[in-house]
């Protein structure tokens, strides 16, 4: 079936598969370091309770069937053996039916960890791996051509991703408009990296070229992606190009390693012939895989109508599934950027009436903490308690739920709780006390920087919550207060 072989993109297949294997192996590894201190048994915002109150049809997962630590732990496990798998290439070198099984467990061990994820799991990149992985379902093994059905439909995924997020810009903040939001985004980003503190100084001038550009990325070249060759291709490298200086800049976990992988799918392999894989003689694709290939690019093309509806209306939604197997999605980012940077930060006490100078401060391992301590690259890992964190500075509502629990579990020394930070001033008993303070962030000048070494200057702002201790803390959950 000459029609639906795509001879030409057997490279950009071997980037789908090892890339999304990658992100893969990286969120399961996630889900064992975090899920069960933040959602486990005795979690902040505990699956158990969560299942009791969902049914399977409004969050599908296999932890409908019973959840516990240890089973979480093997779904983790076997989701990063079988990711680790793709990322060597050992599924596509067997027969057809092997790669669709692996990606399809992929696809449905990673679902049943984010629709019981709450609000840890709701950041866009979660439905962006899953669609992408879906998709990877049908790319084929090593024998057959690609299939070019799905690596159109990989095309659309990324014309939504990139479109979305240039569109929801243009009716957002006015300073997209006025070219002005890069001015304060490298400092006021959720994880600033170690390149962001540069980024921030570099001229404005500057920044008002990385907006434009931005603007060619996100809602020019997209468009370019179903235009004939090289047009296509040269529109993919400028999306991957935009893509890398995003990660360059910035922690935005695997949201841009995804985008970057997905945008792969319209390079021709004439454009990369020393890194093309090595061609086999290809076998036509079964009468069952290019009947399954048809349907899903049936099933996409039906559920497309939500996403363009959404995109071509005026109330754009950002990040948004449509339906609970996250097929078809919607996407979008930072069509605000905040001007002004807030940060959370929780210390604790010893004394039973502590003065200012008792109170300790816990460290993140990448949100802005000490002053002096440089930002540190944690993407394409994702520090869920970091980002939430960063809501919680913009509005308290975000901590609903989930950071009273926290800083109870400080209080009880809880050791899960305390592996997800980076430094604990109590390393031998709990602290009496604990408190969320709010302080101003800003970068240092360059002087500033010369003179004292800190990459930030902060300032007090007041107290979101506390002073608690163990028993004002169950008082206080029980009551739902968070901010004074």
């Amino acid at each position: 079936m000459d029609w639906f072989a795509a001879p030409d993109y057997w490279f950009a297949r071997m980037v789908l598969e090892r890339g999304l294997g990658l992100v893969y192996l990286l969120a399961f590894a996630n889900a064992l370091h975090q899920f069960p201190a933040l959602l486990g048994e005795r979690g902040l915002l505990p699956v158990p309770r969560y299942l009791a109150e969902t049914s399977f049809r409004e969050s599908p997962s296999l932890f409908h069937l019973g959840y516990s630590d240890r089973g979480l732990r093997l779904v983790g496990w076997t989701g990063a053996v079988l990711a680790g798998a793709t990322v060597v290439g050992l599924p596509a070198q067997g027969p057809l039916w092997v790669p669709v099984l692996v990606w399809l467990l992929l696809w449905a061990l990673y679902l049943s960890i984010v629709n019981v994820g709450q609000r840890f799991y709701s950041f866009g990149w979660e439905s962006l791996l899953l669609e992408a992985g879906f998709l990877a379902v049908f790319l084929g093994n090593a024998r057959t051509p690609p299939p070019l059905p799905i690596l159109l439909l990989f095309r659309w995924l990324a014309v939504r991703v990139e479109l979305g997020a240039g569109l929801i810009k243009l009716r957002g903040d006015r300073c997209w408009r006025d070219l002005t939001c890069l001015d304060y985004h490298h400092e006021t980003q959720p994880m600033p990296n170690p390149l962001s503190w540069y980024a921030h100084r570099l001229p404005r001038s500057f920044h008002r070229l990385e907006v434009l550009g931005n603007y060619v990325a996100q809602l020019a070249a997209p468009v370019a992606l179903f235009l004939p060759q090289p047009v296509a291709g040269i529109a993919a490298l400028m999306m991957i190009v935009t893509q890398a200086y995003l990660m360059l800049s910035g922690n935005y976990a695997f949201l841009n390693l995804v985008t970057l992988v997905v945008a792969a799918s319209a390079v021709p392999d004439g454009f990369v012939k020393r890194l093309a894989p090595d061609v086999p003689v290809p076998l036509a694709a079964p009468a069952w895989f290019v009947g399954a290939a048809t349907a899903v690019t049936v099933l996409v093309v039906l559920l497309s109508y939500w996403p363009v509806r959404n995109l071509l209306g005026r109330h754009q939604l950002m990040n948004f599934s449509f339906n609970r197997l996250h097929l078809v999605n919607t996407y979008g980012a930072f069509g605000s950027v905040t001007r002004r940077r807030k940060e959370v930060v929780l210390e604790g006490a010893e004394a039973e009436r502590p003065r200012e100078e008792d109170w300790r401060e816990y460290e993140f391992y990448g949100k802005p903490g000490d002053p002096r301590r440089r930002p540190p690259q944690i993407a394409p890992f994702h520090l869920r308690l970091d980002w939430l964190m960063w809501f919680v500075a913009l509005a308290p509502a975000y901590g609903e739920g989930w950071l009273l629990p926290l800083l109870r579990r400080l209080l009880e020394g809880d050791r899960p709780t305390l592996r997800l930070l980076r430094h604990d001033p109590f390393p031998t008993a709990p602290p009496r006390w604990v408190r969320a303070r709010l302080y101003r962030y800003r970068f240092t000048t360059p002087v500033e920087r010369r003179a004292t070494g800190a990459w930030w200057i902060r300032e007090p702002e007041g107290t979101l919550v506390g002073p608690l201790g163990l028993r004002d803390s169950a008082a206080t959950m029980d009551s739902g207060k968070i901010c004074d």
